[in-house]
């Protein structure tokens, strides 16, 4: 099997169902913003200390192919593994779980004091552009709002395991002291 189809030297690829797009039409920036989000959350894999923050890593790293699968196709029909309802709960069962860990949740916080807290800042940054991204894609198409909710919940889960991560919180005090920055 040849992994080179040649419509790329045009600026074309082809989505799931087989309808050829620009490769810089929104429905690509979408699921290839999806594709680095998942691999920002496998490096910070790399990095996490605890085995179950892992673990949970993995199973939304798992998901987020079936997000993309689901994001480069226009045929709804051909999906077989939506994202669903009880999908976004369990993001909501790990922010509420870990989130009780968490001193001053709604404070603003220097991200990175260690290696896994500071990437997972990072795969934060990179859900909610890929959240952008698919919101501006459902201005034009249809998408999913349950995919909306799981990427807006997914954002949130990844704040929280990297305030988790912390090794220090430095709060940011935006009444006192801030010429100093």
């Amino acid at each position: 099997m040849k992994i080179y189809t040649k419509t790329g030297d045009k600026g074309q690829t082809l989505l799931y169902d087989g309808v050829t797009v620009d490769k810089d039409d929104i429905r690509v920036e979408s699921y290839g913003t999806i594709d680095e989000l998942n691999s920002y959350i496998g490096l910070a894999r790399s990095y996490v200390r605890d085995e179950n923050m892992n673990d949970v890593l993995l199973r939304i790293q798992k998901k987020l192919f079936l997000v993309a699968a689901q994001l480069a196709t226009k045929d709804e029909d051909l999906i077989k593994n939506p994202v669903l309802e009880n999908d976004v709960e369990y993001l909501e069962n790990i922010i509420d779980e870990y989130l009780s860990k968490v001193d001053r949740p709604d404070a603003f916080i220097v991200p990175g004091t260690s290696k896994d807290s500071g990437i997972l800042h990072v795969a934060r940054t990179v859900c909610r552009r890929a959240e952008r991204r698919i919101l501006t894609l459902n201005k034009k198409e249809r998408v999913s709002p349950t995919l909306i909710k799981y990427m807006n919940r997914l954002s949130d889960v990844i704040y929280t395991l990297a305030r988790c991560s912390e090794d220090e919180i430095i709060y940011m005090d935006f009444g006192q002291n801030t010429r100093n920055i």
